[in-house]
Formats: C-alpha cells, structure tokens, sequence
C-alpha cells in the first residue's frame, strides 16, 4: 500500500530577489507530550478528495498555517516504509509512504485562519516557526525526515535557484 504526502518546502522572502536575499523557511515545530520536539515542513497526505498531490499541497498549507504559496515547484521525493498510522496503529504491514516536496514561496499566511485535525483536535503542540534557510539554519534543529534535512543542507543554492525568475 502507498500513501502519498505533499509537503512544502516554503520560503519567505522579504526582497524580491529569491535567488540572492535572505530567506526563511517556515516550518512547524512539533511537540508532543513525552517527546522530544521536532520540526516539520507544512503538508500533510493525499485526501480522496484532491484532485493532485498540488491541490493536497495547497489545502494542507491553508490547514496548518492559514498561508498561501505561490510558485509552487516540485523539488524532492522521499520514499520510506510506512506500516503505522501516526496514532501507532497498523497501517499495512509493507506499505511505503511516498512524500512528494515543493519548493514554494509564501504569498501571506494568517495563522487565526489555522483548520482542520491538527488545531481541531491536537496531539500537543503545532508552533509556527522561521528558521533561516540556510545550511547552518536547516541543521540546528531536528528537521524531519533526515533525508529532507541532509538534501536541504546540501542544496541551498538549488532550492532557492527552482525561484529564480528566469528558469
């Protein structure tokens, strides 16, 4: 069985220059009661209800940060062993979970728009957060899944170039 995530890579920029000004990546640190925090990138799973993995990126940004993205690129695919649901039971003993990133720019976000299971019912806390995008700033912190964390602080340049105005 595969399940399919959009996840957003998502960069804000106070220039208008997404190749060279500075630049934050905003994520959503993640504490749950018992647990170390961890920080996560905005997305969520492919609901029935999508009409592509782009609209599911869409809606769970709306979701989890009342924000809105533009220049929406695909950047990255993860694939990993998927068998349990996130409240620890069996999903399907061999499944994979495919998690489909975009690199993106966030056109305004208003968190008191924030919907959905993640502020409707949450499992501990859902925080908000800039980290700079930069190697140093996407390695301070436990950026999950590892391999998002080791692409992005392999290709700064290469995330911030799928902006660039003249690809």
């Amino acid at each position: 069985m595969v399940k399919r995530t959009a996840r957003a890579i998502l960069l804000d920029f106070p220039t208008d220059d997404p190749v060279h000004g500075p630049a934050s990546l905003v994520v959503i640190k993640r504490t749950r009661p018992g647990c170390n925090p961890y920080w996560i990138t905005p997305g969520g799973g492919v609901e029935p209800e999508d009409r592509s993995v782009t609209d599911a990126l869409h809606r769970e940004v709306d979701e989890e940060l009342g924000g809105k993205v533009v220049d929406v690129v695909p950047a990255f695919v993860d694939t990993v062993a998927h068998s349990h649901h996130e409240d620890g039971t069996l999903a399907h003993p061999h499944g994979v979970k495919v998690q489909h990133f975009f690199v993106c720019r966030l056109a305004g976000m208003d968190p008191a728009r924030r919907h959905g299971p993640e502020v409707d019912e949450p499992r501990g806390e859902y925080e908000i957060v800039r980290l700079p995008f930069t190697r140093e700033g996407v390695t301070a912190v436990n950026l999950v899944p590892p391999s998002l964390r080791a692409y992005l602080a392999a290709n700064i340049e290469g995330v911030r170039a799928l902006l660039a105005t003249d690809l």
